[in-house]
């Protein structure tokens, strides 16, 4: 039969490459939230079902102006006789193109990183879309060699426009494909940095808590790296993996201290990660009802993070929570060796007490709550061998720390860029520096995320709290009902809040009245899972 011809056959590979090339690029914004989320399907699913998600209705949207526009090009090339419905295979090639141009020009606020995970999740997705391309193309064609219709055989390629409206399932399709390797071989990645681990004299330094973790790390790191060399986990790499990346693509004999952030999202993570990465120090900065969402509740917050003290370790916990560990056996310290906190728009000075001594410190870092990181790092440095006067010295010379109430100056305006803030106490702690700066005063938030059954309590007594603010920008749709709420039932100004859809228009916004001397707070920048 002709189905089976050579010319035939080439048509159908052609086809098939073309379109899976091009429909593969339709699935950017799905992977960078799947990245976002850990490559965790179970959070994409919820993704896609979030009140107000319009991600299927512009799959619907392409599948529609696929299908017409294929039967319009094959309709006016009917004369062709068969080859109409290929010279209509060019709608896909303009409609694709024309989505994957729109698609990233609506950046993802948490850029999609091509690492080596991605790169073999695009190599599945590719073949996969291919494969299916592929078969969808041969059966299309051996129905109209069976049928031999006339109208069939000049659209019989708009069947094709079918497949945008299976761009989610096919993309947890990959995910779940690519895990039958990235299981094994992440365990395997991890066992090897245990092995190595196992064979260095590195000191470890574990730190975990609500929120806190990735400030205390760095500062830390600062303190610690004028006595010693210290390696630490970047950004806020706090997973097997992440801890594994760092050991793994490191010669641990040119460190002597390894800082790793400890996270979790259930109970039992803390424990994964002291199996394979003892600390010898564990610091607990702090805990908050965050995550509940996916540990149920604060009792089990408790727990998980109490898990990193089942080692033995020597253990530095935050004074706000230093007696929900009680019953946890070992040496335990409380870190409240500071006091008469002063903090203003210029920095935090208290007292260091350190060895029995009293020593005036200064840090340029902002708020009460900066001070209990500094201070829970520098109990940690003297611990391990360093001089008071050395650990002062070095508070000194702490810069902010990226997107965690980073003081940014720019044309008169101060920004306060606490974008990696999503924790209730630490949203206090931030609107309390904000009431530090003079001249007004300006609120930029989704809202606070994580929450569980809390969720809607803590983003209602958010807006109560931003009551008294010069102006409010809430940013979306997910969480700012509550925050609206409890803004305008305690008094708030209706014609000081504005809501937008996005941090850009926020960010337009902005432009159109700011002026020298006013402060904004930019209060939480939800990645796009959210």
């Amino acid at each position: 039969m002709f189905f089976i011809s050579v010319p035939k056959t080439i048509e159908c590979v052609l086809c098939a490459v073309i379109f899976s090339l091009l429909f593969s690029g339709c699935f950017y914004k799905l992977l960078g939230i799947l990245q976002s989320s850990g490559y965790g399907g179970a959070r994409l699913i919820k993704w896609s079902h979030k009140k107000g998600n319009l991600i299927f209705g512009r799959h619907v949207l392409l599948a529609l102006l696929c299908a017409f526009a294929c039967a319009v090009i094959s309709l006016c090339f009917s004369f062709a006789g068969e080859w109409a419905a290929v010279i209509g295979f060019a709608s896909y090639i303009i409609f694709f193109a024309v989505y994957i141009w729109a698609d990233n020009r609506v950046a993802l606020r948490v850029p999609l990183t091509l690492t080596p995970r991605l790169k073999r999740l695009l190599a599945v997705l590719v073949l996969l879309n291919a494969v299916l391309s592929y078969l969808a193309i041969c059966l299309l064609n051996f129905a109209d060699a069976v049928w031999s219709n006339q109208v069939f055989t000049t659209l019989r390629y708009c069947a094709l426009s079918l497949f945008p409206l299976l761009i989610f399932p096919i993309t947890v399709l990959a995910n779940l494909i690519s895990k039958i390797y990235e299981v094994p071989h992440n365990k395997s990645f991890v066992k090897k940095a245990k092995k190595k681990l196992e064979g260095s004299d590195i000191k470890v330094i574990g730190i975990t808590g609500s929120y806190g973790k990735t400030s205390c790390k760095k500062i830390l790191t600062d303190i610690l790296s004028k006595k010693f060399r210290v390696l630490s986990t970047p950004r806020s790499h706090n997973t097997p993996m992440g801890l594994a990346l760092s050991i793994n693509n490191n010669d641990l004999n040119d460190y002597d201290i390894f800082v790793a952030e400890m996270g979790a999202r259930h109970v039992g993570d803390i424990a994964e990660l002291c199996e394979f990465c003892p600390p010898d120090v564990a610091v607990i900065t702090g805990i908050c009802p965050q995550h509940l969402e996916s540990f149920g509740s604060l009792e089990n917050v408790v727990k998980a993070k109490g898990e990193i003290l089942n080692g033995g370790a020597e253990a530095f916990i935050s004074p706000d929570c230093f007696a929900l560990f009680e019953a946890y056996s070992g040496g335990k310290h409380c870190a409240d060796c500071f006091s008469d906190v002063v903090c203003n728009s210029e920095g935090s000075t208290f007292n260091l007490n350190l060895g029995g001594k009293s020593y005036r410190a200064h840090t340029r870092l902002l708020g009460a709550h900066s001070v209990q990181n500094v201070a829970i790092s520098a109990c940690v440095a003297y611990n391990l061998g360093m001089a008071a006067e050395e650990i002062v010295a070095a508070i000194e010379e702490i810069d902010f720390i990226e997107h965690r109430l980073q003081l940014i100056k720019s044309g008169g305006v101060n920004i306060l860029d606490d974008g990696y803030n999503s924790n209730v106490k630490g949203a206090a702690a931030a609107l309390e520096v904000l009431k530090s700066f003079g001249g007004r005063k300006i609120v930029v938030t989704p809202g606070l995320v994580e929450l569980g059954v809390l969720e809607e309590e803590e983003n209602t007594r958010l807006g109560e709290e931003l009551v008294g603010f010069d102006f409010v920008i809430l940013v979306g749709e997910t969480l700012i009902t509550p925050v609206k709420k409890g803004y305008l039932e305690n008094g708030g100004d209706a014609s000081k809040i504005k809501v937008v859809p996005t941090l850009n228009a926020a960010q337009e916004e902005l432009k159109s009245f700011l002026h020298d001397g006013d402060t904004v707070l930019f209060l939480n920048d939800l990645p796009d899972i959210y």
